[in-house]
């Protein structure tokens, strides 16, 4: 399993305020031109390649993709399903892990502190799905000792990465 906590010194000085508004622009439209990021924040687009290579090799941008609305293709629901396992062996953690990752309709799954072990959020086109998808997949899965289960009603906010919140080194 992956640890996503990172101290923030290992952020905060590594990135200057063009590196930042370049993160800003690809999450607003990854799909702009070379020329239009450099001359919105003052790069030729030789340059602005140059920066965005490094990003991607410095891992901070991880791909491209699409922002896809999972309600035009048939999935109106999320549950967000609280799970506690009956072991919390290095063993259990990482084949549960394992199998949560071959479930198509789990969107997110963390493993948490406090009284579950996971939070897992899962898109389904209605009740009668989840209830099948409970019934064939989730507790066809060895361990689990208690399940939560919350409908979302709405989402409130949906948000990237805070990067104005971001401390930025003055220069590289």
């Amino acid at each position: 399993m992956k640890n996503h906590r990172k101290s923030s010194a290992s952020v905060e000085g590594n990135f200057d305020k063009t590196d930042m508004a370049i993160l800003r622009i690809l999450l607003a439209d990854s799909r702009r031109t070379l020329q239009e990021i450099g001359t919105e924040v003052g790069l030729s687009a030789t340059t602005c390649w140059g920066r965005i290579k490094r990003l991607e090799a410095e891992g901070v941008i991880k791909r491209y993709t699409v922002d896809v609305d999972a309600g035009k293709l048939g999935y109106q629901d999320s549950v967000i399903v609280q799970v506690t396992l009956e072991s919390h062996t290095d063993e259990t953690l990482y084949d549960f892990g394992r199998v949560l990752a071959t479930i198509p309709e789990i969107q997110e799954a963390y493993l948490v502190s406090g009284d579950y072990d996971y939070y897992i959020r899962i898109a389904v086109r209605d009740t009668r799905d989840y209830e099948r998808l409970l019934r064939e997949k989730l507790y066809k899965i060895p361990g689990i000792r208690h399940s939560k289960s919350h409908f979302v009603l709405r989402v409130l906010k949906e948000a990237t990465v805070p990067i104005a919140s971001l401390g930025v080194s003055a220069a590289r």
